[in-house]
């Protein structure tokens, strides 16, 4: 019976074109999921595999350096008496008028130590000048009391 105006159609007729419909939405849906060259079929999902992470740390730890307080100065003074023999010859001199020849006072000094002689304000003597000995000539150089 063929279908009237005034009835709905037989449900043949729905299925000869509904299931068309679907096959055709079915091709295009196809279609268009696979023109889609972003995604890879290599690739798997971010929560199907753990990766791992690397993570850095710096710690920077300030140390404070404390400059050392200054020892405490302790100061000694030590007294050190030093005995000075000076012995000085004079030779008088001839009474005016009377030249002899001579016009310088003749003078002789002896010093004991070097420590005299520093004393006295002589260092260094050498050889040939008032006051200066061998004894007080340690390396024999010619200067008395050199160091």
């Amino acid at each position: 019976m063929p279908p009237t105006a005034s009835g709905p159609a037989p449900k043949w007729a729905r299925k000869r074109y509904v299931q068309p419909a679907l096959a055709l939405a079915l091709f295009i849906g196809v279609g268009i999921g696979s023109g889609d060259t972003t995604t890879s079929t290599d690739a798997k999902p971010a929560a199907a595999e753990p990766q791992p992470t690397v993570t850095v740390t710096a710690t920077a730890t300030a140390q404070e350096t404390a400059e050392p307080e200054p020892a405490a100065t302790v100061t000694a003074t030590e007294t050190v008496k030093v005995k000075v023999d000076v012995t000085r010859t004079v030779t008088a001199q001839p009474a005016a008028g009377g030249d002899d020849g001579s016009s310088e006072a003749d003078t002789d000094v002896y010093y004991e130590t070097c420590t005299a002689v520093r004393a006295a304000g002589a260092a260094p003597i050498r050889r040939g000048e008032p006051g200066y000995a061998s004894h007080l000539d340690r390396d024999n150089d010619g200067v008395a009391c050199d160091t």
